[in-house]
């Protein structure tokens, strides 16, 4: 069995895992792409990950652009989670679905660097929001009176938050720029003949030591810690809710009101939260295995090998489930959201219809079909503050003698999916 570099590794080179060290260009250990069940099922369930994390972060950025009330701070870092996980939608994605289809890399240095150094400012920008996130659940339930959201018109709180979303992103970057200046496209070969080419994020000119630091570096910046951190914030708040909502006096209910609508943000906060700490747990457990057990490339099997692609695959999926969870979680959002679709879907059928109809106006009608104008009053979505209110919705209907509906349009306005009090 012939090896390349000092370490004998199994199977063949795995590229796009960041498992970077030498592998041995065997044909007895390797198995052709065709015959492999992941060359078939990880594009599929990438090409679902692509279409569903656009589609879902791209209508949670519309909703927030689109509504100003939904402009406060929890909001704002639920939106820059959407961007942090467009990012890796849209310039990982595409590339990474392929790993296992072709059996070498055929996108050249640029696009590797670019994949590597994405994907690594989306994951710490997903952690460092969430951490931020949840200590700011924490000042709103524990302390709301020291709370930033308590200034003046809250515009304090929003440009503090600006600033935390500008520090996150640069930390990000920063924690970014090793796979983005160390990344290279490594090419195996053979007999002097290049057989394999694969998008390293580890450089071998750094020695063997590099792998091993940067593995534990990830493991401890971006899973760790943020997380050890969070769980110190919601533990500080379970018993800071044990301990004071069940003993208010009467005259604090208004309080207790608000203290309950801000537990159901800490706890969709806490949906992201574990989303994020189940999808990279596997890929963590398998790479801090894979570089730190002497013996991992001996004992590289098929259970070790399945955690690899499950572990890569998470890794992907978390960027698009976060507008999934939020949609179970929030029934603000699961309105707002499902309000969006119909306007696409109104304005789909508008276009359709309109070049179909003709009207012939008569005396102020129609002649062939008539125009219906109702107006419906829907329930306000607004907080509790608001219950009282409700929202016109204007529905135009254009039917035909046979009662056939051609075309609808409506009109209103609903709040955020996380009210400001929130």
């Amino acid at each position: 069995m012939r090896t390349i570099g000092s370490r004998p590794q199994t199977e063949r080179v795995v590229d796009m895992t960041n498992i970077s060290t030498n592998h041995t260009l065997s044909t007895n250990d390797y198995h052709d792409y065709t015959v492999r069940p992941e060359t078939y099922i990880v594009p599929v369930l990438f090409a679902i990950i692509f279409v569903v994390g656009i589609i879902g972060n791209v209508t949670l950025v519309l909703i927030f652009v689109r509504n100003k009330q939904m402009r406060n701070v929890p909001n704002i870092y639920i939106i820059n989670l959407a961007l942090g996980d467009l990012l890796v939608i849209i310039s990982c994605v595409p590339f990474a679905s392929t790993a296992y289809i072709f059996p070498t890399w055929p996108y050249g240095l640029a696009v590797c660097k670019v994949l590597e150094t994405a994907k690594d400012v989306s994951i710490g920008v997903s952690v460092f929001t969430l951490t931020a996130l949840s200590a700011d659940r924490y000042f709103a339930i524990v302390n709301p009176m020291r709370k930033l959201h308590a200034s003046i018109n809250g515009r304090f709180a929003t440009r503090f938050t600006l600033t935390v979303v500008a520090v996150i992103w640069a930390v990000a970057v920063a924690c970014a720029v090793p796979a983005a200046r160390f990344s290279y496209v490594r090419q195996f070969r053979k007999h002097n003949v290049t057989v394999l080419e694969v998008c390293y994020p580890f450089s071998e000119h750094l020695g063997p030591a590099y792998p091993m630091v940067m593995v534990m570096f990830k493991f401890l910046v971006y899973y760790a810690v943020p997380l050890a951190v969070i769980a110190c914030f919601y533990v500080l708040i379970a018993r800071y809710l044990l301990h004071t909502t069940n003993n208010m006096p009467g005259e604090l209910q208004g309080q207790i009101r608000q203290v309950r609508a801000r537990k159901k943000v800490a706890k969709a906060v806490l949906a992201f939260v574990l989303m994020f700490a189940i999808c990279y747990l596997p890929h963590h457990v398998f790479m801090l295995w894979f570089y730190y057990y002497p013996k991992s490339t001996e004992n590289y099997n098929t259970f070790w090998h399945v955690l690899r692609i499950v572990g890569f695959c998470l890794s992907f999926i978390n960027s698009g489930i976060n507008p999934i969870a939020l949609y179970l979680v929030s029934g603000t959002f699961r309105k707002h959201f499902d309000k969006q679709l119909f306007w696409w879907c109104m304005a789909s059928s508008a276009v359709t219809t309109e070049s179909n109809l003709f009207v012939i106006k008569k005396n102020g009608a129609t002649s062939r079909d008539r125009k219906i104008t109702e107006f419906i009053t829907l329930p306000s979505m607004h907080s509790t503050t608001n219950k009282n209110k409700s929202n016109k919705m204007t529905f135009t209907m254009i039917t035909n003698n046979e009662g056939q509906k051609i075309n609808c349009a409506q009109k209103g306005v609903e709040s955020g999916w996380l009210s400001p009090s929130t």
